[in-house]
């Protein structure tokens, strides 16, 4: 039920519009004058305010400005027995929505105020809407056709906008500082520094150097203080990247910045305030580096506050077309040309290669592609050789076991060609789990969704 604020120095005028509006289902606040209606607007928030614009001491147009200013959403309508183009024009130009014209027809008047309440509503769930887009504006990069990665941005979704620490696992290569970044962007955090750094990449000395800064003389060539990447990162995040590489020394110092949020430089004696947010990401299996010495568990349990996992590419093929595609669109966009198609018989391909390098070589297999791709269409022959001759599709059978001659196929297209041994192998996998579907979408490694756009006849 929509709340509307009724405003006018005339005790019958309001009256006659209260108990009018009031009869039409609407909850109804009166206010005589427009100094009452300023206290109303201060204390509670309305849908509709119809207000008089000839009033003292606070006239129509200044209420009309404080409620906008208050509630940029409310719709207003003003009235006035003075009706005049100049107080029409002027109160719209404020943020008026309509106005009636005093003595008013009560069939105009409620139209008005209907219309007013649906601009009002369409307004609110615009902002709503903006609100939603504003928060998965940073999921932009990430491709989520695949069951496991709606869940990973709906993770993000959940955990971004808290300050906790995040551990993300997953292979070499599926998207860990996407999914860093994508937190990042959706976090309260995100006006200030996103820092990365691969703690694989340095050795211990000048990693440490790196993550907490060093005085200077604290070393043979640190001719001047330095700060670190904690420092840089002080209020928004650092991405400690492949963090199973770090020495169990610099796993203590990393401990104790997570513990009391402040660091020491290399060489110094002070310490030194920091508040980034951390996320953590590695490839290793952290837990068993613990059993096996390597890696704290204390320090384990406090960056696994929130815990996230990328599947691997191959679990989940849903994925791979539309990488492919948003892959093909930056790189086209990027060089100035148009983006090239990709055949059928590549994308057959793509989706039954294995991509062991995961996200990152189906990216360089897109770039090798549309570097010789010509006449506007990415072939087999520019894939690179390996994935062609890697894919499961054009992997060499037993005689038979596909139930496929390729004589008796010859002078087919290889569309059709790759489409038949596509079939016959899922029809053959079925056979093999006595017709339960769903074990056989595991056994290849595909969504149940999957397996029945692939074959939508099988019954």
């Amino acid at each position: 039920m929509a709340k509307i604020l009724i405003v006018d120095d005339e005790p019958s005028v309001l009256s006659v519009l209260s108990n009018l509006l009031k009869g039409q289902g609407f909850e109804i606040q009166p206010s005589l004058g427009g100094e009452k209606a300023v206290e109303h607007l201060n204390n509670e928030s309305f849908d509709l305010m119809l207000t008089d614009i000839r009033m003292e001491p606070v006239n129509g147009l200044e209420l009309l400005k404080i409620a906008k200013s208050l509630y940029p959403t409310m719709s207003v309508m003003v009235v006035t027995a003075y009706g005049s183009v100049e107080t029409a024009v002027e109160a719209m130009k404020v943020g008026a929505f309509d106005y009636v014209t005093k003595p008013f027809k009560v069939d105009e008047l409620l139209i008005t105020v209907q219309r007013a309440l649906e601009f009002r509503r369409a307004l609110h769930e615009n902002q709503q809407l903006k609100a939603q887009l504003d928060v998965r504006h940073g999921l932009a990069d990430i491709i989520a056709e695949s069951p496991d990665m709606r869940k990973i941005c709906t993770m993000i979704e959940r955990v971004a906008p808290t300050d906790q620490t995040v551990l993300i696992g997953g292979e070499s290569g599926v998207g860990k500082e996407v999914i860093a970044k994508s937190i990042h962007a959706n976090s309260i955090r995100k006006q200030s520094n996103f820092v990365p750094i691969n703690c694989a990449a340095l050795p211990e000395p000048l990693l440490e150097s790196e993550l907490f800064g060093h005085v200077k003389g604290a070393f043979t060539g640190a001719s001047t203080d330095k700060e670190g990447l904690f420092e840089v990162a002080s209020g928004g995040t650092i991405f400690l990247d492949e963090i199973g590489s770090m020495s169990m020394n610099l796993q203590s110092k990393l401990l104790r910045v997570l513990q009391e949020k402040e660091i020491r430089r290399v060489g110094g004696t002070r310490e030194i305030k920091v508040d980034p947010r951390v996320i953590a990401a590695s490839n290793d299996d952290l837990e068993l580096m613990i059993s096996e010495g390597k890696f704290r568990e204390d320090l384990y349990y406090r960056l696994s506050v929130i815990p996230l996992v990328i599947s691997p590419l191959r679990e989940r093929t849903e994925d791979v077309i539309p990488l492919a595609h948003y892959f093909m669109k930056m790189i086209s966009e990027k060089a100035g040309l148009p983006m090239p198609e990709l055949s059928p018989e590549v994308q057959i391909i793509l989706e039954d290669y294995e991509w062991p390098g995961n996200v990152r070589e189906l990216e360089n297999a897109i770039r090798h592609g549309c570097t010789f791709a010509q006449n506007g269409v990415l072939r087999v022959d520019d894939l690179p050789a390996r994935v062609v001759t890697r894919s499961k599709i054009r992997s060499p059978r037993k005689s038979g076991s596909m139930g496929i001659s390729t004589t008796e196929h010859r002078g087919r297209s290889l569309k059709g060609f790759l489409r038949e041994m596509e079939k016959s192998f899922i029809m053959e996998t079925i056979q093999e789990h006595h017709g339960d579907k769903d074990a056989a979408a595991k056994t290849l490694k595909v969504s149940l969704a999957t397996l029945y756009r692939k074959l939508p006849d099988a019954e």
